[in-house]
């Protein structure tokens, strides 16, 4: 398969993951590293529960948009035959430092969700915890995960809803309480020195699962515990994802060739 050019926005992305890595490390690193690195989402809500990836043993398993391989290490510790992606150099790095903290090895490939390096049908399971499936054009990285995933394969990820999104103002730090995005709009959404992040309708998800050869098996919405906290997040974000879904969380499943 011959290999797309790189897009605009993953360029501009990787630029700025590039240039904000180390400082989302030392701010984000510790929740992480305290959650073993088997958590969802910026509540970090434990696998154990959620169960979104199922038995992992002996599958191949790639992570899109891996990050320091937090997720990857995690379970190739569990017997997963682990496969972290990314488009960041300095976010590899930082998943090297700690794959030889832990012991763990396995592949780390600097690589592009959008058109990856991997052969048709690699693997059983392709996740990513937000990741490439927020960083990249869900047009593109649906069909390329289709093509990557084994007849019967597992597609998992999590992302902020579009609930979320219609409520944020553009420039805000929080979302609010009020509808201010035009839902027939979301696609794209950019903000100056920020990466660039993709969001869709509800029904234009399952139209592009669809027409991917994906099943939908499940579309989990967590809710955070009252005691919640998050390094990514503010207190009052808090009592927003307890009102409304702040997060959710795709269980596709391959079922025909794309």
């Amino acid at each position: 398969m011959a290999r797309l050019p790189d897009s605009a926005h993953a360029l501009h992305n990787r630029e700025v993951w590039n240039r904000q890595s180390d400082e989302y490390q030392t701010t984000h690193g510790p929740q992480l590293a305290a959650s073993g690195g088997l958590a969802w989402g910026v509540w970090q809500l434990p696998e154990a529960e959620l169960e979104i990836l199922d038995d992992v043993r002996e599958k191949d398993v790639l992570e899109l948009g891996c990050g320091a391989a937090q997720w990857s290490i995690a379970l190739h510790g569990l017997g997963a035959r682990v496969t972290g992606l990314d488009f960041s150099e300095r976010q590899l790095e930082h998943a090297r430092r700690l794959m030889a903290e832990a012991g763990a090895d396995f592949p780390l490939v600097h690589g592009n969700a959008e058109a990856t390096p991997f052969p048709a049908e690699s693997f059983d399971v392709v996740f990513c915890d937000y990741g490439a499936m927020t960083f990249c054009d869900p047009y593109l990285t649906i069909p390329e995960a289709a093509r990557i995933l084994r007849p019967g394969g597992l597609l998992a990820f999590s992302a902020l809803t579009p609930i979320l999104e219609l409520t944020w103002p553009v420039g805000d730090e929080h979302p609010g309480r009020e509808l201010v995005v035009d839902y027939w709009e979301l696609h794209r959404h950019e903000e100056p020195g920020e990466a660039i992040d993709f969001q869709l309708r509800y029904g234009e998800w399952i139209r592009l699962f669809v027409a991917n050869g994906f099943a939908v098996e499940s579309l989990i919405e967590p809710r955070p515990p009252v005691d919640a906290q998050s390094s990514y997040r503010h207190g009052a974000d808090l009592e927003w994802a307890r009102r409304w879904p702040m997060e959710h969380i795709w269980r596709v499943r391959r079922i025909v060739a794309p």
